[in-house]
C-alpha cells in the first residue's frame, strides 16, 4: 500500500475519470469507447480525446493519437517530456510507438487488450531494444470501469 502511494502520483484516478468520460462520449458517437488524457507535469490537463476513427474516416484517429497531437500543438513541440498519458484501454502498437516518440513520461491505462494491445500484449513495443523511449507504465487503473464501458458497447452491437 505504501509502495503504491510512492510509485503513483496523486490525482491519477481523477485524470482517469476524465478519460472514462471521453470513452463514454466516444460510445455515444458510435466509436469504440476509448478515451485519453494528456496531463502536464504540473497536473493540468493539456488535451483530452475519444476515438474518432469512424467520424474522421481515419484509422489513426485513436484517442491516444488525438490527445497527443492536441497536446503537442498546445505546447508547440513534438515532445511531451514530463507529461503523462491516461487511457482507458491498453494502447495498440501504433499508439505505443507514438507514445515513445512523444517521450511521454508515464502511461496509465485501464483495461488490458490481449487481442490488440501493444504494451503488455502483442509486440510489447516498449520492451524492444530499438525503442527510443520507454515510459513508466501503470496498468489496471479503473480497469473495471473501463472494461465495463467496452463490454456494454460491444454487447449492444451484438444485440442490435
Amino acid at each position: 500500500m505504501i509502495e503504491d502511494a510512492l510509485m503513483t502520483p496523486p490525482g491519477r484516478i481523477g485524470h482517469m475519470d476524465v478519460a472514462l468520460e471521453e470513452a463514454r462520449l466516444a460510445a455515444v458517437r458510435g466509436e469504440v469507447p476509448v478515451g485519453a488524457v494528456v496531463v502536464a507535469a504540473h497536473g493540468h490537463i493539456l488535451a483530452r480525446a475519444g476515438n474518432r476513427t469512424r467520424e474522421l474516416n481515419d484509422p489513426s484517429a485513436h484517442a491516444e493519437m488525438l490527445a497527443i497531437r492536441a497536446a503537442c500543438a498546445a505546447l508547440g513541440s513534438e515532445r511531451l517530456t514530463g507529461c503523462d498519458l491516461y487511457v482507458t484501454l491498453e494502447p495498440c502498437p501504433m499508439c505505443a510507438g507514438v507514445i515513445s516518440f512523444a517521450r511521454i513520461r508515464r502511461l496509465y491505462f485501464g483495461a488490458s487488450d490481449p487481442k490488440g494491445g501493444g504494451v503488455e500484449h502483442g509486440p510489447r513495443v516498449f520492451s524492444h531494444p530499438t525503442c527510443h523511449h520507454q515510459p513508466e507504465i501503470y496498468s489496471g487503473i479503473a480497469e473495471r470501469e473501463a472494461g465495463a464501458i467496452l463490454k456494454a458497447f460491444f454487447a449492444e452491437r451484438r444485440d442490435a
